[in-house]
């Protein structure tokens, strides 16, 4: 999440018994994805097996349909298999370094931890106020659990990380919210840090960003907010020379899942009509040579 923006809707009243969220602009695509994952979750041939977003969306005084629109289905079962994509490399992070840290930034409303969570993994989750004071009063946290109040862009939650035991950055639906030079920052600060972890984000296309960026008459309804950052399969091995720490660059591709987008998913790249504009999973990892530096 980027920007912080309240809004008061004083014709609506709280639903009894119900924690009431009202995240506007950026903030609100926290509630749009818990919308779209919790809603392919509760289907019985679900992709995803997340019970504790389907119980979210009961939980908080929100008016899904009525700001977000309808969730459609393709949509929903690609942001369930985006998440089951991220949810692998967790895994995999895990299966390497079971005693590591997860930082999961801008992680909004995102229910993971309880997906992945071996009983040893150290977790931070890093967002903005509003975000995460609606995360913390609806989400249980434990011990090995931490959250920082903080705008990803800034440096100072990378203060106090223990990195001894390897450590997984994650940015789910973050990246492509920032101007570009701002993501790249971001990633070689995090090369910086973190000598030796690594990195998992995914981007939206060039087209996609433009698309979301151009002002045109739209129908009715709800419009992600827009999206400067894209970039294209072809552009993915420029991250090299984002930071010296950068030494490999991965895609991640989306799981196979249900029917024919579920077909497509994993074979995307093949596809001459979805090569080019597609969104990316791209996992780094850091070296620990000369270019590796602690950032306080």
């Amino acid at each position: 999440m980027i920007e912080d923006v309240r809004h008061q809707d004083v014709h609506r009243q709280p639903v009894s018994g119900r924690i009431p969220a009202d995240l506007r602009g950026i903030p609100e695509t926290a509630l749009w994805t818990l919308y779209h994952r919790a809603t392919e979750a509760a289907r019985p041939d679900t992709v995803l097996s997340d019970p504790r977003a389907v119980r979210l969306v009961d939980e908080v005084d929100f008016p899904f349909r009525e700001r977000l629109g309808a969730v459609r289905p393709w949509m929903a079962q690609a942001i369930a298999l985006r998440a089951l994509a991220f949810d692998g490399v967790v895994r995999a992070f895990l299966s390497r370094h079971p005693d590591g840290t997860v930082i999961a930034l801008g992680e909004g409303l995102e229910t993971q931890f309880w997906r992945v969570d071996n009983g040893r993994v150290r977790w931070v989750t890093v967002d903005l106020s509003d975000p995460l004071e609606l995360r913390r009063r609806l989400l249980p946290h434990g011990e090995r659990q931490r959250l920082v109040a903080c705008d990803a862009r800034e440096h100072r939650w990378m203060a106090g990380i223990d990195a001894s035991r390897g450590v997984l950055v994650t940015a789910q639906g973050l990246l492509m919210y920032l101007q570009p030079a701002q993501a790249q920052a971001l990633i070689g600060a995090c090369a910086a840090a973190f000598p030796g972890g690594g990195m998992v984000f995914d981007t939206v296309s060039r087209q996609c960003s433009a698309r979301s960026r151009a002002v045109v008459r739209r129908p009715r309804g709800h419009r992600l907010p827009p999206m400067p950052w894209g970039m294209d399969a072809a552009q993915r091995r420029r991250l090299r020379t984002v930071h010296p720490s950068v030494t490999e660059v991965t895609d991640i591709p989306l799981p196979a899942g249900r029917g024919f987008l579920g077909f497509l998913a994993p074979r995307a790249a093949w596809v001459p009509l979805l090569r080019g504009d597609r969104p990316l999973i791209t996992r780094l990892r850091f070296g620990t040579g000369a270019g590796a530096e602690a950032v306080g």
